[in-house]
């Protein structure tokens, strides 16, 4: 039969077995503590069309609100981070016009799968321990994890929007666990910014129409992931050779100077993912496209939408090799494909 534990103590013990689980960051928070300002700046968000095409921020909007509105016996939030730090510089790939520049974060094993199996590890315990009940969350769940972990005190949201540690800097993929235990909340983390606009002035499509706020529709992020579509000229250019999200506002922020490399080693970089010939990326058939991002984040795109990525970093090359693959491309059996690789070609053979 769990015990009866004391909320300072089952804090504690959380902590200590978060750890050992793997993760490197804990914080806590309450439901009664998420005011309404959270569901305001959604709403914001959404009128002014910022969320493009993500249509699922619209038909879940009402249970992204406030934590009850998703589970109503909600009392206590345990806000979880796991750091993904990069070996080096990910801005160093931008350089290589002949290779692709994949997000950090997808060039290991995919954190949803990672983060859920210790959260589930963690709440699987705390209802044994404690008696609590316990429901598990990343960032697929219709919850906003980035302001509730900030409420938890384990950063703060930067004015790139993400969340931002002072020991682990920009690289902190976050869970949450929900339960009905009554605990102590940590004090919020506060705004660590001050005077600095690095994240805001690198991004390359001008996606911050001002500091803590993402027009989505802009961000490099969301043109190779979420948008399914043909990318404008405009935006494509300033890609360069990134096809799988993008780093940039992240890799410049002054507190990454306290980060550290990973040491889960499931998130660690596997070299076919790490600045991997464009060429040959552009080759891949359906098949190989899910043999080689089996288990990855990449694989949810699908080849058809990856291709088109790797379609405009080749446009963007420089390179006249790139040629008679995108040539090949433009004949494609996917449509997005085709018109891209028109795009590209275009931009290859007319350089601006």
């Amino acid at each position: 039969m769990p015990r009866s534990v004391e909320s300072a103590d089952l804090k504690d013990l959380i902590r200590r077995r978060a750890l050992a689980e793997g993760f490197d960051a804990v914080g806590f928070t309450t439901v009664d503590r998420i005011g309404p300002e959270l569901a305001a700046r959604l709403d914001e968000f959404m009128a002014l069309q910022r969320h493009g095409e993500m249509r699922w921020l619209e038909d879940k909007a009402e249970r992204r609100r406030h934590p009850n509105a998703l589970w109503p016996e909600a009392r206590g939030i345990i806000a979880l981070g796991l750091n993904y730090g990069p070996e080096r510089d990910p801005l160093d790939v931008l350089l290589e016009k002949d290779r692709a520049a994949i997000s950090v974060y997808a060039q290991g094993r995919d954190y949803h799968l990672v983060v859920k199996k210790k959260l589930k590890s963690l709440a699987g315990w705390l209802h044994r321990h404690a008696g609590n009940e316990v429901k598990v969350f990343v960032d697929t769940a219709p919850l906003m994890e980035k302001p509730l972990s900030a409420a938890a005190g384990i950063g703060w949201q930067g004015k790139h929007t993400n969340l931002v540690s002072r020991d682990f800097g920009s690289w902190l993929f976050l869970g949450l666990i929900l339960t009905t235990a009554d605990l102590a909340p940590d004090d919020a983390e506060v705004d660590h910014c001050g005077s600095c606009s690095n994240c805001l002035d690198i991004c390359p499509t001008k996606a911050f129409p001002a500091p803590y706020q993402l027009d989505a529709r802009r961000c490099i992020s969301y043109l190779t992931i979420e948008y399914d579509g043909v990318i404008d000229a405009e935006f494509a250019a300033a890609m360069g050779n990134r096809i799988y999200g993008c780093d940039d506002c992240l890799a410049v922020c002054p507190w990454n100077k306290f980060a550290s490399a990973t040491r889960e080693m499931t998130l660690q970089s596997r070299p076919a993912l790490d600045a991997p010939l464009l060429l040959d990326l552009a080759a891949l058939d359906d098949a190989g496209f899910r043999d080689r991002f089996a288990t990855t984040a990449v694989k949810r795109i699908g080849r058809d939408r990856f291709v088109r990525n790797v379609c405009i970093a080749l446009g963007n090359s420089g390179d006249a090799a790139a040629l008679p693959m995108l040539q090949q491309l433009s004949q494609d059996t996917a449509a997005v494909v085709r018109a891209q690789a028109a795009q590209a070609l275009k931009r290859l053979t007319s350089p601006v």
